[in-house]
């Protein structure tokens, strides 16, 4: 029965566990019955991490926390896992201004940048909250940038800065490092003063007091640099013997010892230091250097250069402005100069006087820095002249001389060791003359006490008006034009010798003819008088001294008496001018009287060659010749003159033949009057024209290829009593009538009493005709 029992519960049981299976997804059996089945109850988290599942009868979902992603519902069949959502990318969460927005998961929040803090006084925050992230000012701890330092709040930060005279040991004076600290630069660099000064700190920063003996121009940053004044008071003493440099010498020895003295006085000076005051008195008084002149003396020349060197590098340090131009009568000046804790870089270009200066910065500092740089070019107004010579140094082609022809400059900068440079420097010059033939040279007071030299300079390229010269040292430069002398041709010589003499012989038969012949006599006879004189003296002195060079004072004084009766000659032709001209015009009084014909024809001249003499009594004579020099101009003291005299003389003939014209047309012209006025003014145009023809070839027989030129001064200027002789004897009927007298009662004695009662019937009635006629011949 037992076993009937148990047979029938386990057939219940089979019954009852075949139900359960039948239960839907999402339930299970409890106490034999289908339940719904919590699924969010499982281990592990069935959704997952940062998840949150939801029970639903039979079945769940997922959702994802906030600030995770998906939004939607999942299950794990899905397999979807929640990620953190990047709120300060994906969103537009806006923290405000100095504030930077943070994620964290699940969410986010707002911090304020380095160097602010939140109004609310939290570390953290969210938007829209109001809250601002406002600066936090760090130099309110005074202990913040440490001792000799000042700290300076800045929007989020801050900085430090030394106080002046004090910096980092890294050289910086800004800083934000804390663990650094400022220190005097005195014990930072010890050489910051240089070798002659004594660092102390300031309240402007440090200060460099200078010992005797060395300067820092009065910049207290400086360093102090030595200046040797006894080199100056050694020139001071040697220009003694030319007083004319004793002003220029004290000049810069007193401001020599003004810079280096004790430190108690210089303070004094300096407080009145004025660089342009002081470029002023130093032109000035380079004025009056020039303007003495320098009498052949090159040691002086050479005197004024090295002064004129040492004063810019003096002046220059003590200028305010960077660029600084002057001009003066004599001279015209540019300065540059540069300030800083480094060397300046770069080109410069300096021009004055129609020169240019070029070069680098690294050039003119040179391998010491002394704080600053300088560059100076001086431009000399006129010393060309003055320096026309001294070429005996300089090789030359043959019957080849030299002629400055540009300015004369001095160029400088404040490097002290500028014999030999590195670099080479540029100068372009403008031709005073055209030329396509220059030489660049400069002046080296070792040659025998100065003279023109080549050496470290060559010529980079030139055209007609302007030439390039490059040098490797610094001087007084210039640009030289050369000269051909014709030399001894023996052509010109013959001629010269030949057509003179007769010439001579000539002008002695005008002068007796002139003088004797009582049937001429009148004020036009008086001037061609006088004009032979003046020629028959000039031609002789020519023949028998142009080429005695060996006396100089003998030389110069046959230049002067030419000189003298050139312009004489000239000055007879102008007064024939003027008489033919009072002919034509006055009625009445058309006679000149004597005393102002004497006083026109030698005085005017005499003054001229006065004045000549004391301006420059070294231009009368020259090595080749005894004549007025070429090279300095002093040819210019006869050139000027004769233009002046042939202006006025064409000016007075212009007139003449305009009022003949007039008159000539007039209703009762006196025609025999008018002819012969006629044929004076012809004559006298001629006269003028082959005179002043002849010297406008002299004037242009000194250049290359020009020996035409020679060729035809020579002739005309020996032609030229022949030429005298001609127009005014041989082609006057009444003075060949009187040489027809003159040979017939040498020739034929017998006849002597009844040729000279001819001869006296003649010369009264000529002279009758002269006091109607003017007593002149025509042509």
């Amino acid at each position: 029965m037992r076993h009937i029992y148990l047979l029938s519960l386990g057939i219940l049981l089979t019954l009852t566990e075949s139900t359960a299976t039948d239960c839907p997804k999402g339930h299970e059996i409890f106490r034999g019955k289908c339940v719904d089945e919590d699924e969010c109850k499982s281990e592990p988290p069935i959704c997952g991490e940062n998840a949150t599942c939801n029970n639903t009868i039979g079945s769940y979902y997922c959702l994802c926390q906030e600030g995770f992603t998906p939004t939607h519902n999942f299950t794990q069949v899905d397999g979807i896992k929640c990620q953190d959502i990047n709120e300060c990318v994906n969103q537009s969460i806006d923290c405000g201004p100095n504030a930077k927005c943070e994620n964290s998961e699940g969410g986010y929040f707002c911090t304020c940048e380095t160097g602010y803090f939140s109004s609310n006084g939290n570390k953290t925050f969210i938007d829209r909250q109001g809250i601002q992230c406002i600066d936090r000012d760090e130099c309110t701890d005074p202990s913040i940038c440490g001792i000799n330092a000042t700290c300076h709040n800045t929007p989020g930060n801050f900085y430090c800065i030394c106080a002046a005279g004090f910096r980092l040991k890294s050289g910086e004076t800004n800083f934000t490092n804390l663990h650094e600290s400022c220190m005097s630069v005195c014990d930072i660099d010890k050489s910051i003063c240089g070798e002659g000064g004594v660092c102390h700190n300031s309240k402007d920063g440090h200060e460099c007091v200078c010992r005797s003996g060395f300067t820092n121009y009065g910049h207290k940053q400086m360093k102090c640099t030595e200046l040797k004044c006894n080199t100056f008071i050694s020139e001071s003493k040697a220009s003694q013997a030319s007083p004319e440099l004793t002003k220029l010498v004290s000049l810069m020895t007193n401001s020599c010892l003004v810079l280096t003295e004790s430190e108690s006085v210089r303070k004094e000076h300096f407080k009145q230091v004025d660089g342009e005051r002081f470029l002023e008195a130093f032109l000035s008084a380079l004025d009056g250097l020039l303007q003495s002149g320098f009498q052949g003396d090159k040691h002086k020349v050479s005197a004024m250069f090295n002064i004129v060197e040492s004063m810019l590098k003096l002046i220059g340090p003590l200028l305010s402005e960077s660029q600084t131009k002057k001009s003066s009568s004599k001279t015209e000046v540019e300065l540059l100069v540069k300030w800083g804790k480094s060397p300046p870089e770069g080109d410069f270009n300096i021009s004055s006087g129609h020169t240019q200066f070029t070069s680098n910065w690294y050039t003119a500092t040179g391998n010491t820095y002394l704080g600053f740089t300088t560059a100076a070019l001086l431009s000399y107004k006129g010393l060309e002249e003055s320096l026309n010579g001294y070429f005996n140094h300089l090789e030359t082609q043959k019957k080849q001389t030299f002629k400055i022809n540009s300015k004369v400059v001095t160029a400088t900068v404040s490097n002290t060791e500028t014999d030999k440079l590195q670099k080479p420097v540029n100068f372009t010059f403008s031709h005073l003359e055209k030329t396509k033939e220059a030489h660049c040279v400069f002046w080296d007071p070792k040659l025998e006490g100065g003279a023109w030299s080549k050496e470290g300079c060559t010529r980079v390229k030139s055209s007609d008006v302007q030439t390039v010269c490059s040098c490797t040292h610094l001087s007084s430069f210039a640009v030289l034009m050369a000269l051909y002398d014709i030399g001894d041709v023996y052509e010109l010589t013959l001629i010269t010798w030949v057509g003179l003499p007769l010439s001579l012989v000539c002008l002695l038969i005008c002068i007796i003819t002139f003088y004797l012949v009582r049937s001429i006599q009148s004020t036009r006879n008086t001037i061609h008088l006088h004009l032979c004189i003046s020629l028959f003296i000039a031609y002789f002195v020519f023949l028998v001294g142009i080429a005695r060079t060996e006396n100089e004072v003998g030389c110069a004084v046959v230049a002067g008496v030419l000189h003298y009766f050139f312009l004489a000659s000239f000055c007879w032709m102008c007064l024939e001018g003027v008489q033919l001209f009072r002919m034509v015009v006055l009625v009445f009084n058309t006679t000149l009287r004597p005393i102002y014909m004497i006083a026109a024809g030698y005085g005017v001249p005499a003054v001229i060659v006065a004045i000549s003499a004391t301006v420059n009594p070294s231009g009368y004579g020259t090595q080749g010749y005894c004549w007025l020099n070429i090279q300095d101009g002093f040819i210019w003291s006869f050139y000027g003159p004769v233009c002046a005299i042939i202006f006025v003389n064409v000016l007075f003939f212009l007139i003449t033949i305009w009022k003949l014209a007039e008159k000539f047309s007039s209703l009762n012209p006196d025609l025999n009057n008018l002819r012969k006025i006629k044929a004076f003014t012809v004559t006298a145009i001629a006269q003028l024209c082959v005179l002043g023809i002849m010297w406008v070839f002299g004037c242009f027989q000194f250049s290359k290829d020009t020996l035409a030129m020679s060729y035809i001064f020579t002739i005309l200027s020996s032609l030229q009593g022949v030429l005298m002789f001609i127009m005014h004897c041989w082609l006057s009927k009444q003075v060949r009538d009187e040489y027809a007298k003159f040979l017939s009662s040498i020739c034929t004695p017998q006849k002597s009493k009844y040729s000279e009662f001819s001869s006296n019937q003649t010369s009264k009635s000529q002279g009758s005709k002269s006091v109607q006629n003017t007593g002149e011949s025509h042509i």
